[in-house]
């Protein structure tokens, strides 16, 4: 089996798709997530792994709407603590840097460090493993990256600050994916699910959706609104939900595929509530 990811060896990517194929996955590395998606529908490889949100950042909303686009089908979730961790080429002192590269979510997630630091200006990236391992290349001095520790170990990086994240408790919640909509078999362990709804115009229509969901005792973990391109204020909702008894999933499922102007079941699969920090 071929998995794809964003990002190459030693980014939060890879290190996730070690943790749900092993360490001897046929990995295919990607620069973004579209390339990612276009990868997974093309069948360059038969899985993806794709960051969906961030503790502190919140919702990657675009991969949402990929995930929904491409109509591929979430199977499963792993929650991932991140580390963050500022290198360089060894022998220099974090006086010396004066740049910073890194994907824009680690920028962000970093921001408080960096209020410590102004001199250091700030670089957008395509991947954080990425940086390292052109730093490394070019031997580039005065420049850093922020990374994974196993970026610093795979590329001879050498780390000035470990755990430079905002908040200790920093994770971020990725899914793996597979082409193919919803089939309509449901896992009997499952006890989560993925859904994409949108409603009408008319007053007090998602009120009515949700009291659906409360009544069939599914507890609404997320849900985020994302503007329909072709269709100007008028919104979709993507909603993560969980629940103990599938009857009673599949009880608020048949009412919201009557009550939605358009409804997709994006995914059922195990809630993983625990962390990993392995």
């Amino acid at each position: 089996m071929k998995v794809g990811i964003q990002g190459i060896a030693g980014s939060n990517h890879h290190k996730v798709a070690v943790q749900f194929y092993g360490p001897q996955l046929d990995c295919v590395c990607c620069d973004s997530f579209a390339e990612l998606s276009d990868g997974l529908k093309n069948r360059r490889f038969d899985e993806a792994v794709m960051a969906i949100e961030n503790s502190i950042a919140g919702a990657i909303l675009p991969n949402y709407a990929l995930i929904y686009t491409n109509e591929f089908k979430i199977i499963s979730e792993f929650y991932l603590s991140i580390s963050h961790n500022l290198m360089a080429l060894p022998g220099q002192s974090l006086e010396a840097i004066n740049r910073v590269e890194s994907h824009p979510m680690a920028l962000l997630q970093c921001a408080s460090f960096f209020e410590q630091h102004k001199s250091i200006t700030l670089v957008e990236a395509d991947d954080t493993a990425s940086v390292a391992q052109r730093i490394s290349a070019a031997r580039r001095s005065g420049v850093a990256a922020i990374a994974p520790p196993e970026a610093a170990a795979l590329y001879n990086l050498e780390i000035l600050a470990n755990d430079i994240q905002t908040l200790s408790s920093n994770a971020t919640r990725f899914v793996r994916i597979k082409r193919g909509a919803e089939d309509g078999s449901i896992d009997p362990k499952a006890n989560k699910a993925s859904l994409r709804f949108v409603t009408g115009h008319k007053r007090g229509s998602l009120a009515t959706i949700l009291n659906v969901m409360s009544d069939c005792n599914l507890n609404l973990t997320k849900i985020q609104s994302l503007p329909i391109i072709e269709t100007p204020w008028k919104y979709a909702f993507f909603v993560d939900v969980t629940f103990e008894q599938i009857s009673q999933f599949q009880k608020a499922i048949a009412a919201l595929e009557i009550m939605a102007d358009s409804f997709t079941l994006l995914g059922v699969y195990t809630n993983q509530l625990k962390t990993s920090e392995s």
